[in-house]
């Protein structure tokens, strides 16, 4: 056998990662509507000043158990919901608010086959910079054909001043400004209180507690159903395990704690296909109930027609 010199040998360096990630899309049906989970993209989450009511320790082992670390790298998904007559986007991402992490939500949407204009209603969960942050760029509509859905106790809040005093942050004020604004001035948008009917099969239900008009919205269609939870949960691998852990976004952690355990014990109960907008990518599937806490199964992957 020939000896080699090792020192001899060209040692390659790591190629750099210059590739894009190709968009974010996943279609499937739910009765005779046309879903479509799209990514705005990810972006890492410090757990640790999060999250509330639990250790930095217990937090570590949670994530731990799920083979992941902290900080943790979390999903921005949004929704289309195709019924033939409309196509209702649920959320719209970051836009330009986060910078280079997020933002992706109009390539995702090319990819998946529309345009922007294509999209006739916009249902908010609520208005959050990571979820109304795609409705404008620079002031302007994304979606110039779209009507803004949305509840008015989330209207009420993020975009009146006088809430400065009461607990609204300026940096959210401003962002509510710039990307719901516009819909505001333009007479795009409908406001709801209560559980109220948008179309046929399509049902906002309010869910308060992360912002004062955080909502749920149920889609049904040929007797199978989908609930779009927006954020009643943030990180899974801890608030399966921990309902009763909050975060340092929801505006009332008591109510946002009651509104995760009351709506986690009903999707549970009735096998409700969810759809979570920070599990990761499509973030769609059922929770299932164990003892003192919940498990989440992940949607069956289908890439057939």
């Amino acid at each position: 056998m020939t000896s080699v010199n090792a020192a001899a040998i060209p040692v390659a360096e790591p190629l750099p990662i210059h590739k894009p990630q190709v968009a974010g899309v996943y279609r499937f049906q739910v009765g005779a509507f046309q879903i479509t989970a799209l990514s705005d993209g990810t972006l890492p989450l410090d757990l640790h000043p999060l999250l509330r009511g639990i250790s930095a320790e217990k937090i570590d082992a949670l994530l731990k158990k799920g083979f992941i670390r902290n900080p943790v790298e979390t999903s921005i998904n949004a929704y289309v919901i195709d019924t033939g007559p409309r196509v209702l986007l649920v959320d719209t991402g970051a836009g330009e608010l986060f910078g280079q992490v997020a933002g992706k939500l109009p390539q995702s949407l090319a990819a998946a086959g529309y345009k922007l204009e294509d999209i006739s209603d916009v249902l908010l969960t609520h208005i959050h910079a990571d979820h109304s942050g795609g409705l404008s760029r620079n002031r302007q509509m994304m979606f110039p054909n779209a009507t803004v859905h949305v509840a008015q106790a989330d209207v009420d809040f993020f975009l009146d001043p006088a809430n400065l005093t009461k607990g609204l942050k300026p940096q959210d004020l401003e962002k509510s400004q710039r990307t719901v604004g516009p819909y505001v001035d333009a007479g795009r948008v409908k406001t709801f209180s209560g559980p109220t009917t948008l179309g046929p099969g399509i049902t906002a239900i309010p869910t308060p507690g992360h912002t004062p008009g955080h909502s749920v919205y149920r889609v049904e269609s040929q007797g199978e159903s989908i609930d779009f939870w927006g954020d009643l949960l943030h990180v899974g691998p801890v608030q399966f395990a921990r309902p009763d852990v909050t975060v340092t976004f929801d505006v009332d952690q008591d109510r946002a704690r009651a509104q995760r355990q009351q709506q986690f014990k009903a999707s549970a109960n009735e096998a409700r296909l969810s759809a979570a907008a920070h599990l990761p990518f499509p973030g769609i599937g059922h929770l299932r109930a164990q003892a003192g806490h919940y498990e989440w199964v992940p949607a069956v992957y289908r890439n057939r027609d």
